[in-house]
This record gives structure tokens, C-alpha cells and sequence, in this order.
């Protein structure tokens, strides 16, 4: 490494350094219907001199408290302002009246394989680290492998250092200037590590801080790319491989083998699988509840079909613990209601029986759909909780549940006077990443 190169380098870790964060959250876990509690390590760093974090959504997602440790060993707690599951990526607000440094975003759209790039951060809670390496690809598709944070964005690929802990951290470039968000690495691989391009994360950032959470809009289509159904590069689109029951592209016609050319006049192509991320999010971007104008080729015959949007609900719900009955419950997407053939969004999913509680004495199983309680209708996780508490608050013996499981429902009564005496309490359980 030459001197001018080693001075770059060193440079650029001095002005990220003061905004790196070691984060420290308390999560909430929920196993076998029970709510725990788990101390987790991640990075972040300060983007505002206000004090707003950038990190992974798997990193301080569903925390009860999170504690951040500046550069000077300051701690200091944070809120969690909003977080969007579907790309991994949360934001935070330090509780400081202190002007903090903070670092800037770079553009990831000018980076080439070969560019020099620091991953920096708290790998194993050592915090303050930093590891050179290169841009090994600056758009990697990674398809299933990528978990739900592949809809949308391709990643940039390095070969710079990213283990445990480093989750959330910036990949930095040779201005100092933040090129990604450090979120995955290979297992079983040597110097293979994944980073949010910065251009996808800081469009994300920009509506948490502002909203609180991220709109998206659905039509209910999986795609293919057309490289998958034709040689012939010249042909432009991109396959429609399925088309979820009741959902508005299904409703207006759209079919599993149509090749979708253009939306509200907007060419959409996918060739190639790592082109797919950009169709997804061409749909996303779309106003929600608005019609759509969807040119389709089925077979050589065009068409032109209007479907109006919906909003795409988060890939991952919050889950709600209702203890004395033993099960932890998440609210119902449109999504999840259209895969359980329900005509409309209703009652709530049940993610976790506690072996023993009443709930699982009671027939009930994980996947459970409970449609109603003591002859209501349940429409959501609140009103669910409130007949809950009522029905704690009134002691009464007996609740009848209405229980749909696959395509068959049923009726579970639970005898309350089941309730055992054992309260599970909070405790810490492990280190985690």
C-alpha cells in the first residue's frame, strides 16, 4: 500500500470513527407462545447532528429498550422511530441535547468492482473496528438466499471483513462518505460479506424519518425473468409467474404466463434475475388504491388491464403475547388472509402456543386463525386484546373461540379455571447478533 493510499485510508476512517454506534437493544423474542427478553449486539451510525441512527431492522427491530455507545464510551438511550422489515433497516433517535458528529451518504450508483471500502463497526461488541477490502460486485442478486430484504434492491459484494456484530455498520468509501449498510455474510466463506447499496437505504431512511414506516403498493404478482421463457434478448417484459387468489391483479384477469411489457406507460424489463429487484419496486413505488394500467402479452395477443393497488403490509407483523391464556397472536395481512381463502382481512394468526397453556389444551396450534370470541367477530390484534382483558377482568369460566385451521373451522372452549399459578418473568437469555 502505497503512502498516499494508507493516508486515504485513514482518513476515512477518522471521519466515520466519531459517528460510529455500538448498539446494545433488548429484544423481545417470542418461543412457544411466551414473551422473552434478549440481550442482541449490532452496529449503527449517526447520520444528523440531532442524533438519528441508521442500523438493520434485525438489529434493533422489536426492542423493549435500546442502549447506544458513542465513540467516547458516552451511552446513551434510543428510540426506535420506525423500521421497515422488508429491506432491514431501522432508524433511531439518540435522547441527547448535544450537537453529535455524524456521517454523510455517499452515492452506491458510481461504485465499481475494485473500489477500496471499509466495513467499520463493533464485529463480536468490539467496537470502533474497521477492515479494508474491495467492491467485489456492486449489484449481487441473491435471490431466496438474500431472505426478505431481496425484493427490492440487488447488494453491493465485498470482500471486506463483516462478522457478528458488524450488522448495521457502514461500508465506507475512500471519501468517508457512507457507500452501504453492512448486513450479511456468507456462512462458511472467507471475506464474502452483503451491504444495502446506500442509494436503496437512504430513499428508506428519508420515509421512516418522516412517516415512521414505509408505504408500498401490491397487485399480487410474483415475477420471472424472461431469460426464463425466451433466448431472444431482444424481447423486452418480464414473466408473470404467479398471481395470489383475490388479489387485484387476480381480480382484473392477470394470468400466471403473461408476460407484463409496461405499467401506467412505464416499460418494465427483467432479462435477467438481478433486473427483477427493480420491476418489484416499480410496483411498490405506485400510489396506494390508485388504478394501474398493466400492458400484457398472453401468448402474442396485448391487453391492456386496469388493477387498482393495494398496500403492501410489512413481511414481518408484530407479535402480541397474551399470557394467561399460554399464545402469542399477529395481526392478519391482506396477503396472509388471501393464502387462508377468507374474503377479507379478519381475525388474527396465531404464532405460538406455550406447551401446557390453555390455549394448547384447548386444541389450539400455532398457524390457528381465531375468527371469533364468545360469538364476535375478532377484526384485528387491538379489539382482539380488549375482549381479551374484559374476559380477564370479568373471571369468567368459559370463552368460546372460533378457530379456523386450513380449510376446515372449528369452535375451542377454554375452562379459565385451567390457569395455572406460574408467571413467567422477564429474563435475559443470551447474547445474540
Amino acid at each position: 500500500m502505497t503512502n498516499n493510499m494508507q493516508e486515504q485510508v485513514l482518513d476515512a476512517k477518522r471521519k466515520i470513527i466519531p459517528s460510529l454506534v455500538h448498539i446494545r437493544p433488548v429484544k423481545e423474542v417470542f418461543v412457544q407462545g411466551k414473551r422473552q427478553e434478549v440481550l442482541a449486539l449490532g452496529s449503527g451510525f449517526i447520520i444528523s447532528k440531532d442524533g438519528y441512527v441508521v442500523t438493520n431492522e434485525h438489529v434493533a427491530g422489536e426492542s423493549s429498550q435500546v442502549i447506544c455507545v458513542l465513540d467516547d464510551n458516552t451511552e446513551l438511550e434510543a428510540r426506535v422511530i420506525g423500521t421497515d422489515p422488508d429491506t432491514d433497516i431501522a432508524v433511531l433517535k439518540l435522547e441527547s441535547d448535544q450537537a453529535l458528529a455524524f456521517a454523510r451518504f455517499g452515492s452506491s450508483a458510481s461504485l465499481e468492482s475494485g473500489d477500496f471500502v471499509l466495513a467499520m463497526g463493533s464485529p463480536h461488541g468490539l467496537s470502533r473496528s474497521a477492515s479494508l477490502g474491495i467492491i467485489s460486485l456492486t449489484d449481487r442478486y441473491l435471490g431466496e438466499l438474500g431472505g426478505i430484504t431481496a425484493p427490492y434492491n440487488n447488494w453491493i459484494q465485498t470482500d471486506a471483513a463483516i462478522n457478528k456484530g458488524n450488522s448495521g455498520g457502514p461500508l465506507v468509501n475512500l471519501k468517508g462518505e457512507v457507500i452501504g449498510i453492512n448486513t450479511l455474510a456468507m456462512l462458511g466463506a472467507e471475506n464474502v460479506g452483503f451491504a444495502i447499496p446506500a442509494d436503496s437505504a437512504r430513499e428508506i431512511v428519508d420515509a421512516i424519518i418522516a412517516h415512521g414506516r414505509v408505504q408500498r403498493s401490491s397487485l399480487g404478482l410474483s415475477f420471472q425473468e424472461m431469460h426464463a421463457k425466451t433466448d431472444d434478448k431482444t424481447v423486452k417484459g418480464v414473466v408473470i409467474a404467479d398471481v395470489s387468489p383475490l388479489s387485484p391483479a387476480a381480480e382484473s384477469g392477470v394470468k400466471a404466463g403473461d408476460v407484463l411489457v409496461s405499467i401506467n406507460d412505464k416499460k418494465v424489463n427483467a432479462y435477467y434475475e438481478e433486473e427483477l429487484p427493480a420491476v418489484r419496486k416499480q410496483i411498490a413505488d405506485l400510489p396506494v388504491n390508485e388504478k394501474a394500467v398493466l400492458q400484457i402479452l398472453r401468448g402474442n395477443e396485448p391487453l391492456s388491464i386496469e388493477a387498482t393497488t393495494e398496500e403492501k403490509m410489512a413481511s414481518k407483523g408484530t407479535q402480541v403475547e397474551f399470557h394467561e391464556w399460554g399464545f402469542t397472536a399477529m395481526e392478519m395481512t391482506p396477503e396472509l388472509a388471501r393464502r387462508a381463502q377468507l374474503p377479507q382481512r379478519q381475525g388474527i394468526l396465531v404464532s405460538g402456543c406455550t406447551p401446557g397453556g390453555l390455549a394448547a389444551v384447548s386444541g389450539i396450534v400455532a398457524g390457528d386463525i381465531l375468527l371469533e370470541m364468545d360469538d364476535e367477530p375478532i377484526s384485528s390484534l387491538t379489539q382482539f386484546d380488549e375482549l381479551y382483558r374484559k374476559n380477564l377482568a370479568a373471571h369468567k369460566k368459559y370463552v368460546m373461540l372460533f378457530v379456523k385451521r386450513g380449510a376446515v373451522t372449528r369452535f375451542a372452549l377454554m375452562n379459565t379455571d385451567a390457569l395455572g399459578d406460574a408467571v413467567i418473568d422477564k429474563e435475559i437469555l443470551e447474547y445474540v447478533d
